[in-house]
């Protein structure tokens, strides 16, 4: 990713044409504070959707100056739930323009091991199961990924899940149920026949 460095050059550039000088400072504060601590959140959830690391680049970055632009409407201080609602609004209309140019490539991510463990067999599995777990979840329908990925990956609560993709709590639970059913499912099928 091009890293928080670029992306607040491209937020000053942005404030620099607002005329209030105290005013723009504010707001770069409040962004600063409020909003760029969730920039590997954003990542995470732009790259499941997308299902690229690149595209999601372009969208975590799309979505932070949309977020600029909008700074003001954000109640609170925790902008976590606004930013990845922007983010996830932003991803799928990234989506509907890339339907038809391209078919997304899967992601890519680090797959160093947690462990310094030496037993080349052990890694080896680790590296499999990781594959094993990663694609079955990209094979899930965009609605039940995406619900699966802010519960499970980023941690959030029902009820934030059901701010950033709006749709009332209980969708949002029977969806998590279903894409776990489904997960679950996917994964003793790819077992069963070797991993594939």
């Amino acid at each position: 990713m091009g890293g928080a460095a670029g992306l607040i050059d491209r937020v000053s550039y942005a404030l620099q044409r607002n005329e209030d000088p105290v005013t723009e400072r504010d707001r770069l504060t409040r962004f600063e504070t409020a909003l760029l601590p969730h920039l590997d959140a954003a990542y995470d959830l732009a790259r499941w959707l997308t299902r690229n690391d690149r595209d999601a680049d372009d969208v975590v970055q799309e979505a932070y100056l949309r977020a600029l632009r909008f700074i003001d409407g954000l109640r609170g201080d925790d902008g976590r739930a606004w930013l990845l609602t922007i983010v996830r609004r932003t991803c799928y209309t990234w989506l509907a323009r890339q339907r038809d140019a391209r078919q997304t490539a899967l992601v890519a991510v680090d797959d160093q091991p947690d462990d310094a463990s030496p037993n080349p067999e052990a890694l080896l599995i680790q590296h499999a199961d990781r594959t094993l777990v990663r694609s079955a979840i990209q094979a899930l329908p965009l609605e039940f990924r995406e619900v699966l990925v802010l519960r499970e990956l980023e941690n959030l609560s029902y009820k934030e899940i059901a701010a950033v993709v709006d749709v009332p709590l209980g969708t949002v639970m029977s969806r998590l149920a279903r894409a776990r059913e489904r997960l679950h499912r996917d994964l003793v099928r790819r077992v069963s026949r070797g991993g594939s």
